[in-house]
This record gives C-alpha cells, structure tokens and sequence, in this order.
C-alpha cells in the first residue's frame, strides 16, 4: 500500500510543471552600536519587503538601564527603541502590521495600553501575554512586523 502511494505521487509529480520561484532576500541587521556587543540574534530580519524586530525592552539608549516610569516609562522607551529601528531599516512605526507584547505582570496590561496607544494611530495586528519573567527583569518586551521599501 506504501509504495503504491508513493508511486502515485511520484507519477502525479512527474506530470505536473514544477514553478521555480527565487528564494527571498534576506538581510541580517544589526542595530548601530549593537556590531560588537556579540549578540546571538539579529536586532532585525528583513525579508523581501517585510522586517521583523526581534523583542525589544524598555534600555535607555546606550545603556544597560531600564528606562524609569514603571511599566509606562518602560512602554515608552520600548516603543521609542523600535521606532529608531525601523527608520534605521528603512520603515515606520505607521508600518507595523502585527505586534506581540510581553508583560512581566498582566495586571499591568491598561496602563501598558495607554502609552502603546499614541505610538499606534493605525493599531496593528497585535497579541500579548504575561511571562513568569522578562530580560533584566524588564516589565515589557514588544517584538514587531512591519512592512519597509525595497
């Protein structure tokens, strides 16, 4: 019975014209001043004409600090760092078309909402969800999709 099926998809395939597409282009990016700091990811993926952000937190630029405020501040700051990263890889917050919010405490979820929502006048697409935890015990990490010119 197996091989009889595979000689049926073998003989299906064989008849059919197979379209070879060329493989996307993919870009690794780094964020300036993050070359050197040996990360193991990329600051962002673009592919064709979409960039993934890895998830960022709320550090003060330059620094190893959470930026102050709470989970408002950190959401500030969070969203200021993504925003310097896509015009830095050529797209804008306006561009984003998905979201996903990690909150440390999901109590936390309205007051994260009101910051989130002046950098959003078109809101994107958008999950989000409590963690038992967050890098250098941040209150929120927002990771993003957005759309960027070729």
């Amino acid at each position: 019975m197996k091989s009889l099926l595979i000689l049926v998809v073998v003989t299906l395939l064989a008849g059919c014209e197979m379209e070879v597409t060329a493989s996307p282009d993919v870009a690794y990016l780094q964020a300036p001043g993050t070359e050197d700091m040996n990360l193991p990811f990329s600051s962002a993926v673009r592919v064709d004409k979409m960039l993934y952000l890895s998830g960022s937190i709320g550090l003060v630029p330059g620094t190893q600090q959470l930026a102050e405020g709470g989970i408002q501040g950190e959401t500030r700051q969070v969203l200021e760092n993504i925003s310097q990263t896509l015009q830095t890889f050529g797209s804008s917050m306006d561009k984003v078309v998905k979201c996903t919010v990690f909150l440390a405490d999901i109590q936390e979820w309205g007051a994260m909402n009101e910051v989130y929502r002046t950098f959003f006048p078109n809101p994107p697409a958008r999950s989000a969800l409590g963690t038992s935890g967050l890098a250098l015990d941040s209150r929120v990490e927002i990771e993003c999709i957005a759309v960027v010119a070729m």
